[in-house]
């Protein structure tokens, strides 16, 4: 017997009774292929037959969403039961997404709130209407893996977690396969030491006697207080040589020449002459205080130089370097 299709094409759903009446038959048709818990796919265009609802959610979806174009044979809610492996029927997590957990994960949820509230309200559902939005959306054109809900619950993962550097460079790597990454860390620090943006490892003494550096570099204890430069077990050494401390220097001046490598940045650099206040009553940049201006008199050569730039750290005292 031939099953009349046509009121799902029916656009002003609102107030068919057309629709009303297919709608019904539908439901009909697809009650006795629910579950045990009572759940059965649902074919609205929001959930493409991904998530499983109860009849009444059903209901209240396909009335509202409309029912999906290309589900011609409705085999899995009572139509031609045995030929559920044709081809020509789309497949639930078919399409752009087709390896995409969160179908599943999006489904325990809506089924499990669907228990809650048997009634299926239609306001029960919009909660979840960003998430299906997010589901179906591609990360970027052309990719299958990943959908924008499925990256975003990923890159969450990774922060509650405290996961690391090298675990957010794999998250790319997998979602960005044409993206040219390297693989850690440890690389990534590397390659931004070649950009005169690394810093220097310094040992420090267990109890800030000393650092470890220039003629104690190569000392095993402290010069003052003769602690052990290593961490201890058992009044042994461990396997691998651990510091106490470390302290990670930055050497200022190749920041600096980075600084005024580009010229955005070199006319900020430089703004400590220009914005100079034309009010001797007001005060806009350290440029303006007494401690920059007596450092100016005092070294009239450094000052000369718009290029040299300084810090003032107390109100009497100045630090200021040159590149």
């Amino acid at each position: 017997m031939t099953i009349d299709k046509s009121w799902t094409q029916i656009r002003k759903r609102s107030n068919s009774a057309v629709f009303w009446q297919g709608l019904q038959s539908f439901l009909q048709m697809a009650k006795p292929h629910v579950n045990d818990r009572g759940f059965i796919r649902c074919p609205c265009n929001k959930c493409i037959n991904n998530v499983q609802h109860q009849l009444e959610v059903l209901e209240t979806h396909i009335h509202r969403f409309g029912l999906m174009s290309d589900y011609n044979e409705w085999i899995y809610h009572g139509e031609n039961v045995n030929a559920a492996s044709s081809s020509n029927v789309p497949q639930p997590n078919s399409g752009v997404h087709d390896r995409d957990e969160m179908f599943e994960v999006l489904e325990d949820i809506i089924s499990n709130d669907a228990e809650v509230d048997q009634l299926g309200s239609q306001s029960s559902n919009v909660q979840y209407d960003d998430l299906f939005t997010a589901l179906n959306s591609e990360l970027y054109p052309g990719v299958s893996s990943f959908s924008s809900l499925n990256f975003l619950v990923k890159l969450m993962h990774l922060k509650v977690m405290n996961k690391s550097f090298d675990e957010l460079l794999k998250l790319l790597k997998l979602a960005f396969p044409k993206m040219d990454l390297v693989e850690s860390y440890y690389e990534a620090k590397k390659l931004m030491t070649k950009m005169g943006l690394g810093y220097q490892s310094i040992h420090v003494c267990k109890n800030d006697c000393a650092l470890f550096w220039n003629e104690n570099s190569t000392s095993e204890t402290c010069p003052v207080c003769s602690e052990s430069r290593w961490k201890m077990q058992a009044g042994r050494r461990t396997g691998k040589n651990v510091p106490h401390k470390v302290l990670r220097y930055f050497p200022l001046a190749p920041r600096l020449k980075r600084l005024f490598a580009t010229s955005k940045t070199a006319k900020l650099m430089r703004w400590h002459r220009a914005g100079k206040s034309t009010d001797d009553n007001v005060m806009q940049h350290p440029v303006d205080g007494r401690a920059w201006k007596d450092f100016d008199r005092k070294h009239p050569v450094f000052a000369d130089d718009v290029r040299n730039v300084g810090w003032v750290w107390l109100p009497t005292v100045s630090t200021r370097s040159t590149i």
